[in-house]
């Protein structure tokens, strides 16, 4: 039989949500049981637990437990059998193999071959004299050695359970690439304090208001009654939806530069040698071209390119323009078809050039996109990275243009001291490299390129030598900078409760 609440318990059922009120009838089973009575999913349970807790109803507990379970190899074994499995059943076919017949009727890859070998081996389950490898152990031997198989059998399975031949098989399986995965997982619990008993025993109040409906105010009588809120209680926080940071990160910088009157370029991710190199008067033989830079697509020649501005490339290159010599090399127009992906987002600012008309002058462009080069992947490079890139093109516009756009763009995404610092780039001239304070390491901080295109650049894509301000800025450094990073590799981890945590563009 219920019990007539006191008053302090009273005030307690009148807090009690909809959801608090399924599950405090069956607080006295465990969290599963409680979850098939009351119709509702873990997390609903489980908060429903946190509510209760804030009011002093109920004690949450958690307890860890690691579970072994199989991994991508592992799952493959479990249903083809480890290697070792397969060469034992070739030898008690056909013993007294040589190595080549062995692996042959195994049919394993020369690394699991060997793999399985040194296993047996150390098991001293094989030979291997004069070149033939023989089986030595008897079938209870060969069940008694080989605790893995019964392992993989098995899982997954919590750690504590597992015997102590099984824990030497879980040891001996954990150098082995993906053949299982250790995890641990969180196990929720929770006991009742006394007061959360006499709520529980206490009859709950179902015909509480939750909120107000134009019926509810239509009709309203004041035998009706609104379920009370404490506001000093904690709630669980809600994470609503949001771009990924890096994303944020591009459409902050995309305002920044539409702002300024630039139009974006887009273009695609692979591309021809001519534009990513050549139309920027890159010489054929310089070592960026080669493979350990540039990501080439074997075998693959994009199309011909416009008769026209291949053949003034072509001069550019091997006898130069009026006032230059040109790199006095062979130009290869093969080559120069090349497939690749791009090394940076100056192609975009090749081809635009390329298409714009003396009618379209002055004109200023930007793009924000991705580009690759064959760097070995360490807390500081990537084999792909964001850039942004700019071009402004304008027959008054000089150098002191550039460095205001530079630093314009720099101060809107929050950085308050730039300095530009002379440099060598091999399609501007002059050049300047960009330099950020950075308040807490207290050192400058190399963020991009930038200079006017050479002569030899605008004048095979324009027609004529125009200044074009034009800047390439490593866009992955300005984001990590802002969002305090310190391996580049973190950009792209994904873990959700740091991408929960990570704040807007509020600089």
């Amino acid at each position: 039989m219920k019990q007539k609440p006191s008053a302090g318990i009273e005030e307690i059922l009148e807090q009690l949500s909809p959801l608090e009120r399924k599950i405090i009838p069956f607080l006295s089973s465990p969290l599963k049981t409680i979850e098939k009575k009351a119709g509702l999913d873990t997390t609903s349970v489980l908060r429903a637990l946190r509510f209760l807790e804030a009011k002093g109803l109920v004690k949450l507990e958690t307890s860890t437990e690691t579970i072994i379970e199989l991994g991508t190899n592992g799952i493959y074994y479990k249903k083809h059998h480890l290697p070792e499995r397969v060469v034992i059943s070739v030898l008690e076919a056909h013993n007294h193999l040589s190595l080549e017949e062995a692996q042959r009727l195994a049919k394993l890859s020369e690394n699991e071959f060997k793999v399985s070998l040194g296993v047996l081996k150390s098991k001293a389950l094989v030979s291997l004299s004069n070149g033939k490898l023989s089986l030595i152990a008897n079938k209870e031997e060969i069940i008694r050695k080989t605790f893995e198989e019964q392992l993989i059998d098995a899982l997954p399975l919590e750690k504590d359970n597992l015997s102590p031949e099984l824990l030497f098989a879980l040891d001996n399986l954990k150098k082995r690439k993906d053949i299982i995965e250790i995890k641990t997982r969180t196990i929720p619990s929770f006991t009742i304090t006394e007061l959360g008993k006499k709520v529980a025993g206490s009859e709950l109040k179902v015909d509480l208001l939750e909120e107000v409906t134009p019926e509810i105010i239509k009709n309203w009588t004041r035998s009706k009654k609104f379920r009370k809120y404490d506001l000093q209680t904690a709630v669980p926080r809600i994470q609503g939806g949001k771009q990924h940071f890096v994303n944020q990160s591009i459409v902050y910088a995309r305002k920044i530069w539409t702002d300024l009157g630039f139009k974006e370029m887009k273009g695609t991710m692979v591309d021809t040698a001519f534009w990513v190199f050549d139309a920027l008067f890159t010489p054929q033989d310089h070592p960026a071209r080669e493979m350990q830079d540039t990501f080439f697509l074997k075998d693959m020649h994009g199309q011909v390119i416009e008769n026209k501005i291949a053949a003034l490339v072509k001069q550019a290159h091997e006898t130069g323009i009026p006032g230059s010599t040109g790199w006095g090399i062979s130009w290869d127009e093969k080559e120069a078809t090349r497939v690749l992906l791009r090394t940076h987002t100056t192609s975009l600012s090749a081809r635009t050039l390329a298409k714009l008309k003396s009618e379209d002058l002055p004109a200023k462009y930007f793009a924000i996109g991705k580009a690759f080069r064959n760097e070995t992947v360490d807390w500081n490079h990537g084999f792909e990275f964001y850039q942004t890139e700019g071009i402004v093109i304008d027959e008054k516009a000089h150098f002191r243009h550039l460095l205001g756009y530079l630093q314009e763009f720099y101060k809107k995404m929050g950085f308050k001291k730039i300095k530009f610092v002379p440099s060598f780039f091999s399609y501007t001239e002059p050049s300047v490299e960009i330099q950020v304070f950075h308040p807490e390491k207290k050192i400058w901080l190399e963020l991009g390129g930038a200079g006017i295109f050479r002569p030899e650049v605008t004048a095979p894509l324009f027609g004529k030598p125009i200044p074009v301000l034009a800047w390439g800025q490593g866009f992955d450094r300005i984001i990590m900078d802002y969002h305090d990073i310190k391996d580049l590799r973190k950009m792209y981890a994904n873990d959700l409760k740091d991408l929960r945590e990570k704040r807007f563009w509020l600089r």
